[in-house]
């Protein structure tokens, strides 16, 4: 299939890219920062320039088979001011109608067969134990009306003949983003605890599930109409907490009382507040089976590896054969790292890199000098090595080079995973600052690497 997906670069787009394109389908992204976007996914996404507060071109729909829209601003990341509510329902409700627009323009034969949005469980409101499915009511409160008007708009491409889903998203659980991010290094350090009274329904969903739920509805022709996003195992906010501190093995024995949470977030707080106990019966029907049915399989397998994880990936018009030898001079190390960091190369033990080969080198960081060395631990000419830290200010540092050949280029993917030093603590207190710098180094290498083999 082409598909065409809004929010492409965020916490559930990026992972949901990579997987369509693992599975050979093309993607086309839309974003608002072009070379961003470009950045930050894999590098046989194709990426279009849409501003969401104007008008789509039809023509960017033209000839796609699907339409996935994952676009929305953040709900739980500001207080809810009058400005900050009015962008979080006009990211939702105006992009749709937006959209729906642009089909309306094409032909019947030039529509994709199938849009997939994105909404929210916040559909349901508070509903203190009601068990909820699809054929629930809508609730009331500012998301309810939202998620309602959303949905109206998401819709309105039944009349084209779109085959439509709204997928009513819980709260997702993955690593380096969603609501573990903040709370996993708080519950490592011994500082987790229940939200409000701890008996509020707690809706969750694996990004794992997640993704491989949007590519379900995307490819199952009965997929349609509202859906729900969640797992089928909904628990209380106390058992959560449990359930993560258990997971941590540390106590949750820091309770946030819900008067705290609405003197500091204000209606905000709802977010945290509500209750929304969701079954997903029509994944369920559709004979959707998940992975993490449980929050304690979901929770395990999140926690059992603390460490991050970076992915870049670009493209060049070399083949590897040709890519492959800059890597192999240890000189050329000096030529794709940004100034900032003063790097220096210090030596190596062997003249040119290969199996076991130590790299020392110094740099500066924050002006904080640094010695660091690497061992290469996988030496495959042409196709992949791999860099392990065995002095420097990492735990654990792990760096993974391949070289794919590519319709007669080469795509370059770098993983790499990592920790920081005093564990949560680390994470809690440096953690923001060492992505903002990795992704500005990797951005540079990038730029550095295309211009040196242009």
């Amino acid at each position: 299939m082409n598909v065409v997906v809004t929010g492409a670069t965020g916490f559930v787009g990026t992972p949901l890219v990579r997987a369509l394109l693992a599975a050979g389908h093309a993607v086309t992204a839309l974003s608002r920062d072009v070379a961003r976007a470009a950045r930050r996914l894999p590098a046989r996404c194709h990426v279009v320039a849409w501003n969401p507060a104007g008008a789509l071109d039809p023509a960017t729909l033209r000839g796609a088979d699907a339409l996935v829209h994952l676009a929305g601003e953040g709900i739980a990341e500001a207080r809810w001011t009058a400005a900050r509510k009015s962008a979080i329902r006009d990211s939702r409700v105006n992009t749709s109608a937006a959209m729906v627009r642009a089909l309306g323009q094409l032909d019947a034969t030039e529509r994709p067969r199938v849009l997939v949005s994105a909404s929210a469980i916040g559909w349901y409101g508070d509903r203190g134990d009601t068990p909820l499915d699809e054929h629930s009511s809508p609730g009331t409160g500012f998301l309810a009306d939202v998620c309602r008007d959303w949905e109206r708009a998401v819709f309105d491409a039944q009349a084209l003949g779109v085959r439509t889903v709204a997928l009513r998203i819980g709260v997702v659980l993955g690593r380096d983003g969603g609501a573990l991010q903040s709370l996993l290094p708080l519950f490592r350090l011994g500082l987790g605890g229940r939200v409000g009274s701890g008996q509020q329904w707690f809706s969750w969903i694996h990004l794992h599930d997640l993704v491989a739920l949007l590519r379900y509805v995307l490819e199952n022709q009965n997929a349609t109409g509202p859906i729900n996003g969640v797992a089928p195992e909904p628990v209380t906010n106390a058992t959560f907490t449990a359930e993560l501190g258990r997971a941590v093995h540390r106590p949750a024995l820091f309770p946030v009382p819900a008067a705290v949470l609405r003197a500091v977030f204000g209606e905000m707080s709802a977010v945290l507040l509500a209750s929304q106990r969701v079954q997903p019966r029509c994944a369920q029907q559709l004979g959707f089976v998940f992975r993490f049915p449980t929050l304690r399989s979901a929770i395990e397998e999140l926690c059992a590896d603390p460490s991050h994880e970076l992915f870049v990936e670009q493209r060049l018009a070399r083949r590897p054969e040709e890519v492959f030898p800059f890597f192999s001079d240890p000189g050329n190390l000096e030529k794709i790292t940004p100034a900032f960091l003063r790097f220096k190369l210090l030596g190596t033990t062997t003249p040119q890199i290969g199996n076991g080969t130590l790299i020392s080198y110094a740099l500066r960081l924050h002006s904080i000098p640094l010695r660091w060395q690497s061992r290469i631990e996988s030496w495959t000419p042409n196709r992949m090595f791999v860099d392990v830290q065995t002095r420097g200010p990492y735990t654990l540092w792990h760096h993974t080079h391949e070289f794919e050949p590519d319709d007669g280029g080469t795509l370059i993917r770098d993983r790499v995973r990592y920790r920081l030093p005093f564990g949560a603590l680390g994470d809690v207190i440096a953690g923001w600052l060492v992505r903002r710098d990795l992704d500005a180094i990797f951005d540079f290498r990038r730029r550095r690497i295309e211009e040196l083999m242009a």
